[in-house]
Parts: structure tokens; C-alpha cells; sequence
């Protein structure tokens, strides 16, 4: 069994000034991303209105089929017109880890 795990930080437009907003963007990558049968959420860069932190986690049986997935899931998020994937740190857990 395998988990991968990816962090997105994205660069939101300049009109997300209140968190309503910012929410306006956030939600839907988050619907996005869990067509893909993956767990996603927030999780960070609360405080600044432009900008977003986004986790998403899946288990897979191998670490291609893990991969697969999550780079599936980077390419849609990094595809939307609307924000800006400024960086993505991922990490690959298996049955040793």
C-alpha cells in the first residue's frame, strides 16, 4: 500500500480580497480535485486573502498507480485559468515508511 501526498500553493486573482472570495475559488478546485477519489482540503495560508495552501492524499495499491493520481490532480489545478500554481511539494509514503 501505498500514500502520496501534495501540497499546492496557489497565487489567487487579485479580487480575492475577503475570505468569501477567496472561498469562491477554493471551492471549487476542492470539488474538482475529489472526482478523482482523492481527499482534499485547505490547509494553510488561512490569513492571506490571495493566496491558498491545498493538501490531497491518496492511497493507492503501488506507488505508479499513487503517482498517477496525483499527478492527474496537479495538472487540473495547474490548467485553471483563474489562479496561479506557484509551487508543489509531494511525498510518496510506502509499507517501510
Amino acid at each position: 500500500m501505498f500514500t502520496e501526498t501534495a501540497v499546492f500553493d496557489l497565487l489567487l486573482p487579485g479580487d480575492s480580497r475577503s475570505l468569501k472570495q477567496k472561498r469562491s475559488y477554493v471551492r471549487p478546485i476542492l470539488a474538482m480535485l475529489k472526482k478523482y477519489e482523492v481527499s482534499a482540503a485547505e490547509v494553510g495560508l488561512h490569513d492571506l486573502h490571495g493566496r491558498a495552501q491545498i493538501g490531497v492524499a491518496v492511497v493507492a495499491p503501488d506507488a505508479a498507480q499513487a503517482r498517477a493520481v496525483i499527478d492527474t490532480c496537479e495538472h487540473q489545478v495547474a490548467g485553471r485559468p483563474e489562479i496561479d500554481l506557484l509551487s508543489v511539494k509531494r511525498r510518496l509514503y510506502g509499507d517501510d515508511d
